[in-house]
């Protein structure tokens, strides 16, 4: 596998302070190692919120090149920009309001997730207004509590077979999701696919024999092949985190990470010991030192949390952020003996392979997960997309 492109002496970077670079080809081969995993189960790539902060299309289309037979999206707003966009691969969503604009998804040939009562009258009402059949899929939820249909699944069941019975629906999938796919040997991962297993069993014994099932998130895709079924549907996995950090890291899995986080030193000037450094001074310099102004902070995405922790890499050394996070901008203790300059690169987030600080040092950092580092990343940050289809 290529490494992360470094845009080291690209003039498309010359008058940016800091930028975001996508390489597509880790997404797209990110895809083809979850696929092989899967083994005979195909992969719907999810793509929700902005390709997890890496772009909708771009990664989209790589995650198609890569193999993936599906694209998942959380908001009906996403998979209609997919549409729009002249993207025609299978679409799932399944998160949206009463009011959304239900037959405008199924007019797209976006299947739509029923999870409660109220979602599939909703269904139904568009169905009577298009006057033909929507193919939807079904969501039981097995113990994550979040949503899903819950304990009226035998309701709904019945609600599915007399709306299959009259025309209205084609249920073309059943689905759930885990609560602690990142703990394999959590009592829970057995208890919720048996449900998920129970739950199908009496839809078919209704008459409702749905095409596809699916389960497997991206820890249950690469630890647990149990629960791969028909289909699996890895989302941070697809731009190379490990969803088990505990168990392995990216390279650990044959995955790479796509994203790089890369700013330009704004300044760089002398400071004697015992100077106090950004807002509450919650660092003071313990030597006569330089330090470093870095023009991103919490307005970009770096979370505040982190200050004192964050990882950077300038001029081939790695530093820890001095001080608090600021709205746009976060200072680095360079040392005394520091050469870099203004102008000089940063990177803030990169390959973990390359010995660059990763999303995971990151989330280490700032107590949190690194699915919220890489999608916080803000629009202020131009994304660049390297390597595979635009």
């Amino acid at each position: 596998m290529t490494t992360t492109p470094a845009p080291a002496t690209d003039p498309a970077t010359a008058g940016l302070s800091a930028w975001v670079d996508v390489d597509l080809g880790a997404i797209r081969d990110n895809v083809a190692e979850l696929k092989r995993r899967a083994g005979s189960a195909d992969v719907m790539a999810v793509v929700k919120a902005d390709a997890y902060g890496h772009g909708l299309l771009p990664s989209a289309r790589a995650a198609l090149a890569g193999g993936a037979a599906w694209l998942g999206v959380a908001q009906l707003a996403e998979a209609l920009e997919l549409r729009r966009a002249g993207v025609t691969a299978p679409l799932l969503t399944w998160l949206f309001a009463p009011g959304a604009d239900v037959r405008g998804a199924l007019d797209a040939d976006i299947e739509v997730t029923v999870g409660s009562t109220w979602s599939l009258e909703a269904v139904l009402a568009a169905v009577r207004e298009r006057g033909r059949a929507a193919r939807i899929q079904v969501k039981v939820d097995t113990g994550l509590g979040r949503n899903g249909v819950l304990t009226d699944w035998s309701e709904v069941v019945a609600a599915l077979a007399a709306a299959q019975a009259e025309g209205a629906v084609e249920v073309t999938g059943v689905w759930s999701h885990f609560a602690y796919a990142d703990a394999p040997q959590h009592p829970t991962v057995r208890a919720q696919q048996e449900r998920f297993v129970e739950a199908v069993a009496e839809l078919e014994r209704a008459g409702v024999r749905p095409g596809l099932l699916h389960l497997a998130n991206s820890a249950a895709t690469l630890t647990n092949p149990s629960a791969h079924f028909d289909l699996v549907r890895p989302g941070v996995a697809v731009y190379g985190l490990s969803p088990v950090p505990d168990l392995g890291s990216p390279a650990d899995f044959g995955l790479r990470e796509a994203m790089r986080v890369t700013a330009r030193l704004a300044g760089v000037k002398k400071a004697l010991a015992g100077q106090g450094v950004s807002y509450g001074h919650e660092y003071t310099t313990t030597r006569d030192t330089l330090l470093g102004l870095v023009p991103v902070g919490y307005a970009d995405g770096v979370p505040r949390s982190a200050g004192n922790r964050g990882p950077a890499l300038t001029g081939g050394r790695r530093y820890t952020l001095a001080g608090r996070v600021c709205m746009d901008q976060v200072v680095l203790d360079l040392g005394p003996d520091a050469t870099v300059e203004p102008g000089d690169e940063v990177v803030l987030l990169g390959v973990g392979a390359d010995g660059e600080p990763t999303a995971q040092d990151w989330a280490d950092a700032a107590g949190t997960i690194n699915y919220e580092i890489v999608t916080r990343m803000g629009p202020r940050l131009p994304r660049r997309h390297l390597g595979g289809p635009a």
